[in-house]
């Protein structure tokens, strides 16, 4: 249904992505970034809905880049209903001047969440 997207840059290295969404009747959610990036992903958060919209468990996040690969390096599968999970560097992958699609999908219908990316 809808996926919005902030932007920042914490400092001149730093980049930050805040993707809000919430799913259509299917499930799902989908949207590119309008900007490119190039890095390593330091840092993934995923913040699910309240009780309300809560996704359902285990729904599963993907971010992929220009050539349809996950810089996630699968680490966004199976996140948790009810709280907010974190992913350290050491499992994330990279960027190399693309655009990005995040991609949400098993929520449930109508539900919704935050996803936090960090990217140097």
């Amino acid at each position: 249904m809808a996926l919005t997207f902030d932007y920042e840059e914490v400092d001149h290295r730093v980049q930050f992505i805040k993707a809000s969404w919430v799913s259509d009747s299917n499930g799902n959610a989908t949207a590119t970034t309008t900007k490119y990036y190039d890095g390593d992903l330091k840092g993934l958060c995923t913040i699910p809905g309240d009780s309300d919209g809560a996704p359902t468990d285990d729904y599963d996040i993907t971010i992929t880049d220009k050539y349809g690969i996950d810089v996630l390096m699968g680490a966004g599968i199976n996140r948790d209903t009810a709280n907010t999970e974190y992913v350290a560097y050491a499992s994330l992958g990279a960027v190399s001047m693309s655009k990005l699609t995040f991609a949400v999908s098993a929520t449930g219908e109508l539900n919704q969440g935050v996803i936090a990316v960090y990217i140097i």
